[in-house]
Order: C-alpha cells, then structure tokens, then sequence
C-alpha cells in the first residue's frame, strides 16, 4: 500500500531501538522505549501559507530524523507500523 501524507505532514517508520544496555544486559520487548529516530518514507507537498502558496518541507524521503517522544500519530497499514507528524514535530534531520 502506497500512503501519500496531505500539507506539511510526514510518515516515519521508527528504527528498532537497541536491545542490550550499556552494560550488555538484554532488554526485553516489553520494558523498552520506543524509539524517537526513524526514517522518513513520505512527505507532503507542503504547508500551505496563510496567502495561499505552499512552502516546500525541510524533509526529504530517505532522511533519518530526530522527533519528539509523544509526537505524532501512530498508524499500522498492512503490518508494518509508521508515526505520521508534523514538520514542526520534527527536531533534528540526523546525517
């Protein structure tokens, strides 16, 4: 299933958070943190400007992002879990 997300909203797909510690200790699923580092798989077109133009997003598809904990929302399409949120959501695009 393709998604194509509306305005200045962008699709993640969360990266896997480590499984061990620091220390090596090996976390189970259930006591770990979601992660806040994800991939970007779509963009909108962009914000729509109080004149009417469209700002074009600082994010492209590709980009491995940095975004709040509780931001978003989070979405299943066909097995596989995404977080759609906004461009101002987005704190940092990591290289």
């Amino acid at each position: 299933m393709k998604i194509k997300p509306l305005h200045d909203r962008i699709v993640v797909e969360r990266v896997a958070e480590e499984a061990k510690s620091a220390g090596g200790i090996l976390i189970p699923d259930n006591a770990q943190e979601k992660s806040t580092q994800g991939d970007v798989v779509a963009v909108g077109p962009g914000a729509l400007l109080d004149n009417g133009e469209v700002r074009e997003l600082s994010v492209k598809k590709g980009d491995r992002i940095l975004f709040g904990k509780y931001a978003g929302t989070e979405v299943k399409l066909d097995g596989d879990e995404y977080v759609i949120l906004k461009e101002e959501d987005v704190l940092a695009v990591l290289k």
